[in-house]
């Protein structure tokens, strides 16, 4: 697979407004631990080879294991993963998988037994940011550097 354009450097002012939500979550008040796994498995289920290798090594940086890092395509399987990070990564695959999943009611209060409402907003925000830096990746058919 070979790059296709350079999207950012075209249109530079949405490049600018993609890196403003990441500024916005960096100071949401989550955990760059929790933030990085929504990355890391939506970047799974969307394909996204460049996002998948950058929040991966993130992850790492954040202090994630590998043997958490190794399962979480299958996080439900294991015991790896707390309440809170489940009902997040539940919240995440639905968010994802939004024609097919609609956001479960039960999905939404679980996250609310685990998070505030400001917290659900900015996980939120963080699953839709990462699903749209996706579509650039793919799209775009970038290659991990």
């Amino acid at each position: 697979m070979s790059n296709r354009i350079e999207w950012a450097k075209h249109s530079p002012e949405a490049y600018k407004a993609m890196v403003g939500l990441e500024m916005a979550l960096g100071k949401s008040g989550l955990e760059t631990s929790l933030l990085e796994l929504i990355r890391l498995r939506a970047s799974q289920i969307n394909g996204c080879a460049y996002c998948v290798n950058m929040h991966a090594n993130d992850a790492r940086k954040a202090g994630e294991t590998e043997a958490r890092l190794q399962t979480l395509s299958v996080w439900e399987e294991t015991a790896y993963f707390t309440p809170r990070e489940r009902a997040a990564l539940a919240w995440t695959e639905s968010l994802t998988h939004l024609p097919e999943l609609r956001a479960p009611e039960q999905q939404y209060h679980a996250l609310l037994e685990h998070f505030s409402e400001a917290e659900v907003a900015n996980l939120t925000l963080a699953i839709a940011t990462i699903n749209a830096w996706n579509r650039f990746g793919v799209g775009f058919a970038m290659i991990p550097g």
